[in-house]
């Protein structure tokens, strides 16, 4: 009677997870396809891909494998690798991530990434089919995919408090940093082998997390709806001057990356487009890219960039006057999101400042 009691739960928690997060993969997805698409962001994909390899692990449940021949450590095997390809399609979608927690955003941004998670996941994945196949020489290695997913809720932890904490939404990464506690439960259970505690956590946590996954997707919607500004990956700049007539020259600079995919053209004076020149010049220099703004006892025998902040002001302003027109444009929706978008301070020298652009992002073409 037990044996029959805990196959029926098996079974049961086998549909539920295959329609559910099916479901929920078809839902994320379609976020993507509609907004997520026009911006080339393909974290969502990731995510999606992640709630499938749910969704497939809930079918492997269902099916019954003795009758062709696999028993039972060819079942725990493929739930193990779907296990492990979910992990890694959850690691997969943090670089597309809008904001990291700054320890580990050097790390996750970099080329490196997909080998510092890519050998780990390599490394279990082939023990785990050598289980599969060859049970009973290979039970040592059966919870390869756990250590794995641990690896795993550690930066996504840090990952979603950051995101849901820079948008403002507190609560949220507080229900997040609970939800990874109740996985590391899970991860737990499956470890002592705890079969009807293991799928009531396994619930528990697969529906938060899959919750979790689209309130992030709409606090990206909802930031977008409400940033005028582009990112610095989106905005690209292009300087142009020309000669006019009488041997007047015009001093524009082309920004690309608003809204409607069109490029804006800003008229600036000489000498705001020397110095936005300069910082496009230091950024394309192999040099680090600093500008150093005049200090109040200033050393006379030294010459610096930029004599004063309201230099810098003053740049910022005349761009929104071009991009939106004057008196068109306030402090907090535009303002300040494009200085954030433009320039980096200095951690040690607040004196110092520079272009936050992508080198790629800058163009000094047509410029004579």
């Amino acid at each position: 009677m037990d044996i029959v009691s805990s196959s029926q739960v098996s079974t049961f928690y086998g549909w539920w997870q295959f329609s559910v997060c099916l479901f929920a993969f078809l839902a994320l997805l379609s976020i993507w396809y509609h907004i997520g698409k026009k911006q080339d962001d393909f974290g969502q994909v990731w995510l999606a891909l992640s709630i499938l390899c749910w969704s497939v692990s809930g079918l492997v449940e269902i099916v019954s494998w003795e009758p062709i021949g696999l028993g039972v450590h060819f079942k725990e095997g493929l739930r193990s690798v779907f296990s492990l390809l979910n992990s890694l399609f959850i690691l997969l979608s943090l670089p597309w991530f809008r904001y990291l927690p700054k320890p580990f955003a050097p790390l996750i941004k970099s080329n490196f990434w997909p080998y510092i998670i890519g050998i780990p996941f390599v490394f279990a994945l082939f023990p785990t089919l050598h289980k599969m196949f060859l049970a009973s020489t290979a039970l040592i290695i059966s919870e390869l995919d756990v250590y794995y997913a641990l690896l795993t809720l550690f930066f996504l932890g840090f990952v979603l408090w950051e995101s849901f904490v820079k948008r403002r939404l507190p609560l949220l990464g507080w229900l997040s940093i609970i939800t990874i506690a109740v996985t590391l439960l899970a991860q737990i259970y499956k470890l002592l082998d705890d079969t009807i505690n293991l799928l009531l956590f396994s619930a528990i946590f697969k529906t938060s997390l899959i919750m979790l996954f689209f309130a992030l997707a709409l606090s990206w919607v909802k930031e977008l709806t409400e940033t005028v500004i582009p990112s610095p990956h989106q905005l690209k700049l292009r300087f142009l001057k020309k000669s006019g007539w009488g041997n007047k020259d015009s001093f524009q600079v082309s920004m690309q990356g608003f809204s409607g995919n069109k490029d804006r053209v800003v008229s600036l004076t000489p000498a705001l487009y020397r110095l936005f020149k300069l910082f496009a010049e230091r950024r394309l220099d192999k040099t680090e890219g600093w500008l150093e703004i005049k200090p109040k006892n200033f050393d006379v025998s030294k010459t610096y960039d930029i004599n004063d902040h309201n230099e810098i002001k003053r740049l910022i302003a005349a761009l929104l006057d071009g991009l939106f027109g004057k008196q068109s444009w306030t402090k907090d929706k535009h303002f300040v999101p494009l200085k954030n978008t433009l320039f980096e301070m200095s951690e040690h020298r607040e004196r110092r400042i520079r272009l936050l652009l992508p080198q790629e992002n800058i163009a000094l073409e047509n410029d004579g």
